[in-house]
């Protein structure tokens, strides 16, 4: 199989990388191209490329998805796929603009560095090609979790805008403390702000861009910020309460 990896950074070369395919990379950024083919093997090719692939597969961003979708859709002879991080909008571009070709939407969920994990699969016209790219992805040792597009983006505007915004906002509201004078809890979460601190910025702002997620972060730090005693008794038993697996007193 050969493959169009559209967008050559850390999610297009970790697709790259993973899939069992001869690769070639396009990025509006020639010099991006031709690392990723240099790094994981493949080769560069213009991002207005005449030459068409068994499968497309588009990591963009997630503003630029569904335009990147209707400019390369010709390129795809089977199959169209996408690891930008939303769904429903790449999900619905394609069926615009590749209704007669394999199409399946993947969100890794983690970065390259930390990969194998698990990988979100909106499989919304399977076929041969799209199967065994997936078989590649199982052989790598990711699990498929299957979903649907509005299940997916609902999910992220907890997952990811909600958590990234309470992340970041510690990070913002935290002041420097002695050394010494630290507890379990603050290590934890300075632990994982630095997982999420240092990255590229443009990542974390396309999500707060896509998925609701941070205003209701702030209304409940208003909540508490506001609350007396009392309430705020009864929203750490509510926060409790939410924090509990389900069947698990």
């Amino acid at each position: 199989m050969n493959v169009l990896v559209v967008g050559a950074g850390e999610m297009g070369r970790w697709f790259g990388e993973t899939v069992k395919a001869d690769v070639a990379f396009a990025d509006a950024d020639p010099a991006v191209a031709t690392a990723a083919a240099e790094a994981v093997g493949g080769r560069a090719v213009e991002l207005s490329t005449d030459e068409r692939f068994e499968a497309v597969c588009l990591a963009v961003p997630i503003s630029a998805a569904e335009s990147a979708i209707a400019d390369h859709a010709d390129r795809a002879a089977s199959a169209m796929l996408d690891v930008t991080g939303a769904m429903a909008g790449p999900v619905a571009a394609m069926v615009d603009h590749a209704p007669d070709r394999e199409r399946v939407s993947l969100h890794p969920l983690f970065g390259a560095a930390n990969a194998p994990g698990n990988v979100a699969v909106v499989a919304d016209a399977p076929g041969p090609a799209t199967d065994a790219i997936l078989d590649d992805l199982r052989a790598a040792g990711n699990d498929l979790v299957e979903t649907t597009a509005a299940e997916h983006d609902e999910a992220m505007s907890t997952v990811q805008s909600s958590a990234h915004a309470a992340i970041l906002s510690f990070a913002l509201a935290a002041d420097e403390v002695p050394e010494g004078l630290t507890t379990p809890v603050f290590e934890a979460l300075a632990d994982v702000v630095g997982q999420v601190a240092g990255n590229d910025p443009d990542v974390y702002a396309e999500i707060q861009s896509r998925f609701e997620g941070a205003d209701d972060v702030a209304d409940a730090a208003r909540r508490l910020a506001d609350a007396d005693a009392e309430a705020f008794a009864d929203l750490y038993r509510e926060a409790s309460a939410n924090a509990t697996p389900e069947g698990d007193e």
